[in-house]
């Protein structure tokens, strides 16, 4: 019961992800074809907001569900592992038409064979957790 809160602002930010036009496959193919400013004006809004809002968490200290405060770990470094996970991702980004989140929002719009994308990522994050430590990190 205490969650639905979290599907409350799951329902919210689907419809705002769907009225912005940042779940459609036209935005998203104008956006790696470069003909658009919609799309990066839309992921830098929220890259901005993420830094404020990150910011205000750590000047006021603010507390997550557990009680803890918000803190963010620093990253490992290692240039080429972000870059060829950067690159994967936005190539499966440009082959299905969304990212893991909009993938759902689609489905919700009637786009039914995101089901396939939702199946393929289940699997490859599946066969990724069975291979990790065989990969270099």
């Amino acid at each position: 019961m205490k969650f639905l809160k979290f599907l409350g602002v799951g329902i919210v930010f689907g419809i705002v992800l769907v009225k912005s036009e940042a779940v459609s496959w036209y935005r998203i193919y104008e956006m790696f074809k470069f003909e658009s400013f919609h799309m990066y004006g839309i992921i830098g809004t929220a890259i901005l907001t993420g830094i404020m809002l990150l910011q205000l968490a750590k000047t006021m200290q603010i507390k997550n569900i557990e009680g803890k405060i918000i803190n963010v770990p620093k990253k490992d470094r290692g240039l080429y592992r972000y870059i060829i996970g950067g690159t994967l991702f936005g190539l499966g980004w440009a082959l299905a038409g969304a990212c893991p989140g909009p993938m759902y929002i689609l489905v919700g719009t009637g786009v039914f064979s995101m089901l396939i994308v939702i199946a393929a990522a289940t699997l490859g994050t599946y066969l990724y957790g069975i291979l990790k430590d065989k990969l270099p990190h």
